[in-house]
């Protein structure tokens, strides 16, 4: 197989798979609500959860983070065991990100590519991978933002592959991948970061229903 082919296979695939617009297809269907207008206007897992409630929002970070995984399950099988291996599955990774992020389908809006880049961790690097997803989710209950436990999950993914492939365990290309990502994320979550800093970010979570009851006591 060509690197053309190749690089034709990893662009389309990785993109293609990572547009699909499921959050916005899920409130669409059970709610007939554009999520694209709602609560912070993108098509994550997090915003369906406030549009739809807890299922969909689960239904929906499942659905992308498999986008992730699957793109580049199927650009390993086609590919196979090419010396071009790693720079397929990385590239492929990140226009998962890019897809979600800027999907085609939606006007070229979208995520901010957590659950997709993700999923992309599961299948490069599954143990990894896996871990991170207790580990995001521990951010957020702890922290009380779910943009900081997708920063810190943009955050580990390089540092986690950066040091497997240091000690000999796997591919720089793929600490290249979470590298990309990570810029792709941050600039996605520059409004969440600015509310970050000037205190105005949505609590969710735990704390979210600590401060309803605090305001729903001091208005009693």
């Amino acid at each position: 197989m060509s690197i053309g082919i190749i690089l034709f296979l990893v662009l389309a695939i990785g993109y293609l798979a990572g547009s699909l617009p499921i959050g916005y297809l899920l409130v669409y269907l059970l709610k007939g609500e554009d999520l694209r207008r709602s609560g912070s206007g993108r098509t994550g897992g997090t915003n369906a959860m406030r549009a739809a409630g807890v299922g969909v929002g689960v239904l929906t970070a499942t659905a992308d983070l498999v986008k992730g995984a699957g793109a580049v399950w199927i650009v390993s099988a086609l590919v196979g065991r090419h010396n071009h291996l790693p720079w397929a599955q990385a590239l492929t990774a990140v226009s998962a990100v890019v897809g979600h992020n800027w999907s085609v389908f939606l006007g070229f809006r979208g995520g901010a590519g957590t659950t997709p880049n993700l999923g992309a961790a599961i299948a490069l690097w599954p143990p990894f991978g896996l871990l991170l997803i207790p580990a995001g989710l521990m951010t957020v209950v702890i922290s009380g933002y779910a943009s900081v436990g997708s920063l810190f999950v943009a955050l580990a993914i390089p540092v986690g592959f950066g040091i497997r492939a240091a000690w000999g365990q796997g591919p720089w290309s793929h600490a290249g991948y979470g590298l990309a990502t990570a810029i792709l994320i941050t600039v996605a979550l520059l409004p969440n970061i600015r509310r970050l800093r000037s205190g105005t970010e949505r609590l969710v979570g735990p704390r979210a229903r600590a401060r309803r009851r605090g305001q729903n006591a001091h208005q009693h």
